[in-house]
């Protein structure tokens, strides 16, 4: 049963796991598409150009004053999360790897969120460039669904946190409960025993009161 639960859990947590695509290539972001929805991966965002993802994310110069309203928490109350970052190294106007830079830049509230580089063109330098600079993967299109097995782990990453977290609560949980039943017994064992161990003490004290009285006359 508990098996179950988790993987009901596992499962839940997948479809809501939200990723960020950035391709100026319309065919690829539809190929991606398909390739996410097959590995259980049911939201994503798709945007055509680092400028409009650095909008959405709330990181664009002129949305500096706006910051706090887009940080990764107030989205989330929103309903909106990004988990992971996928964008493609060449595209117009700024590529993968600037995109990368400004999402990893320090004081970025998306820092800690994976990003994924793709390209068509295998090249080990701009390879080596881009997982120097933050990259958790750098994969090569087209795009396989033997490309997003390797993403799993990130996938499963809300999962691994909820787990631990859960797990924590529980024990915490678990603790307090033990403690109040501690003091609930100790307070109903002292209340059950109250009357009559306080009148054979009572008792008790009179007699001895009454003996020293009385030796104390003789």
């Amino acid at each position: 049963m508990e098996f179950v639960n988790s993987q009901m859990l596992k499962q839940q947590q997948q479809q809501h796991f939200h990723v960020l695509v950035v391709d100026d290539n319309v065919i690829d972001r539809k190929l991606l598409e398909r390739l996410l929805r097959d590995s259980s991966c049911k939201a994503a965002t798709f945007l055509d150009s680092g400028v409009k993802a650095l909008k959405y994310l709330g990181l664009l110069d002129d949305d500096i004053h706006n910051a706090s309203s887009t940080s990764p928490e107030s989205l989330q109350q929103n309903g909106i999360n990004v988990n992971l970052i996928m964008t493609d190294y060449c595209m117009p106007g700024m590529s993968g790897y600037d995109l990368l830079k400004r999402i990893k830049q320090q004081g970025s509230s998306w820092k800690d969120v994976p990003v994924v580089i793709m390209s068509s063109e295998n090249i080990p330098s701009r390879i080596s460039m881009c997982l120097e600079g933050g990259a958790e993967e750098f994969l090569l299109k087209p795009l396989q669904l033997s490309d997003l097995k390797k993403l799993q782990p990130h996938f499963l990453k809300p999962f691994d946190h909820f787990s631990e977290q859960d797990s924590a609560d529980r024990s915490i949980a678990s603790h307090n409960h033990t403690n109040n039943n501690d003091k609930n017994n100790s307070f109903n064992k002292t209340k059950a025993m109250s009357p009559e161990h306080g009148f054979k003490l009572q008792f008790a004290s009179t007699i001895v009161t009454t003996i020293l009285r009385f030796w104390n006359s003789l």
